[in-house]
This record gives structure tokens, sequence and C-alpha cells, in this order.
């Protein structure tokens, strides 16, 4: 069955971890945020390895193309929600934070538009790099204080959410761009 492959299976676990990940906002203390942490690693990898699995072991199927970006989306906007609600996002890094959360919804309405038409839109390669940058910064901002007095976890964390937004803008020009042929197109056939 196409749903219980094992690159299916990695891609419901990236989803499935995401209670678990908001129920440690709640704990308090560093080992909590260095918990939060490893499964958010580990929810991040599989974006990696879903992907890989699939290829290598030919499993490629419209259930994963459609879930794996939406288990991404899932990800990321959950993280992004609780740093903000529990202000370890705060001020004009909140910001990026927005740009981030909008253009996803953006490109999931045109991805759900485009679908109906029967048009693809492929996951290009900015965009992967997009969403490892996203998740990266994510890792230094869920430990934030909790980090080494060494590493400025929460400056790093919030300069690359400012570089992540800016691929983000970017992607979502080029997913607009390409929906924009489509939706002018839809709209002269009525």
């Amino acid at each position: 069955m196409v749903i219980t492959s094992l690159p299916n299976l990695l891609t419901l676990s990236r989803i499935g971890v995401i209670p678990a990940i908001v129920a440690l906002f709640w704990v308090d203390g560093e080992s909590a945020r260095w918990a939060m942490l490893a499964l958010f690693t580990l929810a991040a990898l599989t974006d990696f390895f879903d992907g890989y699995a699939a290829r290598s072991m030919g499993m490629i199927s419209n259930f994963g193309r459609f879930l794996d970006p939406v288990a991404d989306k899932l990800l990321v906007s959950a993280v992004l929600l609780m740093l903000v609600a529990f202000d370890r996002i705060v001020g004009l890094a909140i910001l990026p934070a927005l740009v981030i959360l909008c253009r996803e919804i953006l490109v999931s309405g045109l991805r759900e538009f485009l679908a109906e038409i029967k048009v693809g839109v492929p996951v290009s390669r900015l965009a992967k790099w997009k969403t490892g940058i996203q998740m990266l910064m994510l890792g230094f901002l869920i430990v934030g204080d909790a980090a080494p007095a060494a590493i400025p976890a929460v400056l790093i964390g919030e300069v690359g959410l400012w570089i992540a937004a800016g691929l983000t803008v970017v992607t979502g020009y080029d997913y607009l761009k390409t929906g924009l042929v489509h939706l002018t197109a839809s709209s002269k056939e009525r």
C-alpha cells in the first residue's frame, strides 16, 4: 500500500511529532529545549530521508508528493507560532516569521488551485534550500538561551530567519509568477 511505504511513513512521522514538540513548550528548563531540538532535528531529517528513500526505492507516489510539502509547512508553521507565542521570537524578528507563514499559505492555496486545473508545480532546488535553512534556524531558536554561552543561538536564529524569509519571498514569487500564467489563462477562458 502506498501510504505505508517507508518514504510516506517517514513523512507521516514528521507530522506525528508536532504535538510532542508543541507540548514541550510548556515544560520549563533547558532539558525540555534540548529534547524539543532533538525531536525537531529528527523530524527535519525525515525531510531529506523520505525523498531519498522514495527515489532510491522507486516509491515516488502522488500521496508522497502531496504530503511532503504539507508536512514541512505544518512543522515549520507550528514551531514558528509557538516560538512567537512563548516570546522566543520577539520584536522585528516576528516580521520574517510572518513572511514565512504568509508565503506558505499563499503557495498552498496556489498549489491547490493549480492541482484543480491539472497543473503541477515542482519544488525548486532553491525552495528546498529555503526549507533547509528555515529548519536549521528554527533549531537555533528552539534552543535559544539554553545553548552554550559561546554560541549566540538566538542571534544566529534571528539572522537566519531573515535570510530564510528572503529566500521565502524569492521562491514565493517564483511560484506566484508560474501560477499567474494559469490564473489569468483561466480567467480569460471564462
